[in-house]
């Protein structure tokens, strides 16, 4: 792993918008190729066999929900081969995460099932790929991470690395994410790099992700969004019907909040008051 002094650390400061990129459309992609479908036996039998579903896993295929979404790409263009699995409370709210990361020109390098790389984290983040379900327990735990919910997402691993201190320095995974510690991207004489994930730390809390990795102290893990650990429990316990009329309600408080707190400190505030993100 790539490691970094954190005394070279800069700060983590962000110019918070989207530098507008020429759009290129790849001959035959539609985006309203968009779609939502369960999961299917092949591959919920294929999610066992690469060890992405495993025994005891919080939720089972039923509750699954395979996202199928063209995604704008470092290249300038649109791809229609994006997936991502996720708890079918949220999927239609992720499927329009996806879909407003595209219309803003939000790049993302890729976004395929853990079952390509046999439920290796390590593996998928180094492939810079976009994920969401894996039955996997936390870094350095034994209890399940939210990803087992199906309800964590990470963003372009390279460009938003997990971070970790190790006495006077940051380890950084993947190790290429070291070239992105500094998080601002106002630097004189440097390029802009797409891809980082703060400018769109809004576009995941208004659908409901509103915790996000860059806000711990650490470790600190740029890409990884997700809800809390709470509301993923109640979601898993309750049938699908159910689970979606209680995630839309977590959506709608937090939009509902923001509309009287709009200011970036407000973000916090209507993060803290909701007692489902309240740490037990």
């Amino acid at each position: 792993m790539a490691t970094l002094s954190i005394e070279t650390i800069r700060g983590y400061g962000i110019r918070c918008i989207i530098v507008p990129l020429l759009l290129g459309f790849t001959p035959g992609v539609s985006v309203a190729d968009d779609s939502i479908v369960p999961i299917s036996q092949s591959l919920c039998d294929d999610m066992k066999a690469q060890g992405v579903l495993t025994p005891g896993a919080p939720v089972d295929c039923t509750r699954l929900s395979l996202i199928k979404f063209a995604y704008f790409g470092f290249d300038g263009r649109v791809h229609g081969d994006g997936e991502i699995v996720v708890m079918d409370a949220a999927a239609e709210n992720v499927l329009r995460i996806f879909s407003k990361l595209r219309d803003n020109h939000f790049p993302i390098a890729k976004a395929r099932l853990m079952n390509h790389y046999r439920g290796n984290d390590d593996a998928s983040m180094a492939d810079n790929n976009t994920s969401a379900f894996n039955a996997r327990p936390i870094v350095g735990g034994k209890s399940f991470s939210l990803h087992a919910y199906g309800l964590a997402i990470d963003l372009n691993p390279i460009q938003n690395p997990y971070a970790k201190r190790s006495g006077a320095t940051l380890i950084f995974n993947p190790p290429a994410g070291a070239q992105y510690a500094n998080r601002r991207n106002d630097r004189p004489w440097k390029n802009f790099r797409p891809g980082m994930a703060e400018p769109v730390v809004e576009v995941f809390a208004e659908e409901g992700f509103v915790l996000w990795g860059g806000y711990w102290d650490g470790p600190i893990d740029y890409q990884h969004f997700q809800v809390s650990r709470t509301i993923a429990e109640q979601l898993a316990r309750l049938p699908p019907a159910e689970a979606r009329a209680v995630f839309q309600q977590h959506v709608e408080r937090y939009r509902a909040c923001r509309i009287n707190t709009p200011e970036e400190a407000g973000r916090s505030q209507c993060i803290m008051t909701d007692p489902e993100n309240r740490k037990s």
